[in-house]
C-alpha cells in the first residue's frame, strides 16, 4: 500500500472512529505497526492528527490562528453561544474565556444584562463596551494566537478573583483525552479561572467534538457541562460516550 493510501486512510479512520491504535489497525490491514506509526508521526506534524500513546487522535480545525478562526463553524458557535449567553444571569459574576466562541457569547448576551463579567481577553472586553456589564480585565502577556493574556502575571490576576460560573473554551473535546487545547501556557490559565469559579461549562462548538490537542486543560469530573451543537455523526458518537460518563450536556 503506498504511504499516501494509508495516510488517507488513516484520516478516515479517525473521522469514522475518533481514534486509531496502532497495533489494531497494523493487525487489520496486515501492515507493520511501525509504518502505520511513521504515518501517524507525519500526519501529527502536518497538524492533521494528535499521537497519543499507542495511536493517535483527530486534530482539532480550531488551533488555526484567531483570524482563521473566526470562520470555522459559524453557524454552530452562533448557536451553542446564544445557549452560553443564558447562562449569564442577572447579578451573577461570570468568567468569560477568550476565544471565537466567547466573543460569539458576548454578541448573543442582553446589551441591558447587569452582571459582572470578568475576562481575560481584550476582544471579550473591548465587546462589552456598550452593555450594562461590569467588565473585569485580567492583565499579562498577550498571546496572540488566542488574543488573550496568559503566563504567570495573568494567572496571579486570575487568583484574586472569584465567580458564579466559567464559561471556558477548548479546542478539543474527546471522550478520552478530555478538554484541550495547543498551547501549555493557556492551558494552566484556563486551569486557573476553573478554580476561581463555582460551576465551569464548555463552549463545545461542532468542530471541537470528537477532535483533541496537545495539552490537556481538564478531565470530565471538573466541568459540570459542555454547551455542543454537534450535528455529525462522529459528534454524536462523542457525545453518547459523554452522557454514558455522567457528563450533562446542554444541547
Amino acid at each position: 500500500m503506498l504511504a499516501a493510501t494509508r495516510k488517507q486512510l488513516l484520516l478516515d479512520r479517525l473521522r469514522s472512529d475518533g481514534r486509531i491504535v496502532a497495533k489494531e489497525l497494523a493487525a487489520e490491514l496486515g501492515l507493520s505497526e511501525d509504518s502505520i506509526r511513521r504515518d501517524l508521526r507525519e500526519l501529527d506534524a502536518a497538524g492533521l492528527a494528535v499521537r497519543v500513546y499507542g495511536g493517535a487522535l483527530p486534530a482539532s480545525p480550531a488551533v488555526a490562528d484567531y483570524g482563521v478562526r473566526e470562520t470555522v463553524a459559524t453557524d454552530s458557535k452562533t448557536r451553542v453561544a446564544r445557549r452560553a449567553a443564558q447562562l449569564i444571569e442577572p447579578g451573577s459574576t461570570v468568567i468569560l474565556d477568550g476565544g471565537t466562541t466567547a466573543l460569539a457569547a458576548v454578541r448573543a448576551l442582553d446589551l441591558g444584562r447587569e452582571c459582572t463579567i470578568i475576562t481575560h481577553s481584550p476582544t471579550v472586553a473591548a465587546a462589552l463596551l456598550h452593555h450594562a456589564a461590569e467588565v473585569i480585565i485580567l492583565g499579562g502577556r498577550l498571546f496572540k494566537h488566542s488574543a488573550v493574556a496568559s503566563g504567570a502575571a495573568a494567572v496571579e490576576a486570575a487568583m484574586t478573583v472569584s465567580a458564579d460560573r466559567f464559561l471556558l473554551g477548548v479546542t478539543g473535546v474527546h471522550e478520552d483525552a478530555g478538554l484541550t487545547t495547543g498551547d501549555a501556557d493557556e492551558a494552566a490559565m484556563k486551569r486557573t479561572l476553573a478554580s476561581r469559579a463555582a460551576e465551569t461549562f464548555v463552549l463545545g462548538s461542532a468542530e471541537k467534538i470528537g477532535a483533541a490537542s496537545r495539552y490537556r486543560v481538564l478531565t470530565w469530573d471538573a466541568v459540570d457541562g459542555v454547551i455542543v451543537d454537534a450535528e455529525d455523526a462522529a459528534g454524536a458518537t462523542t457525545l453518547s460516550a459523554l452522557e454514558r460518563r455522567g457528563v450533562s450536556v446542554l444541547r
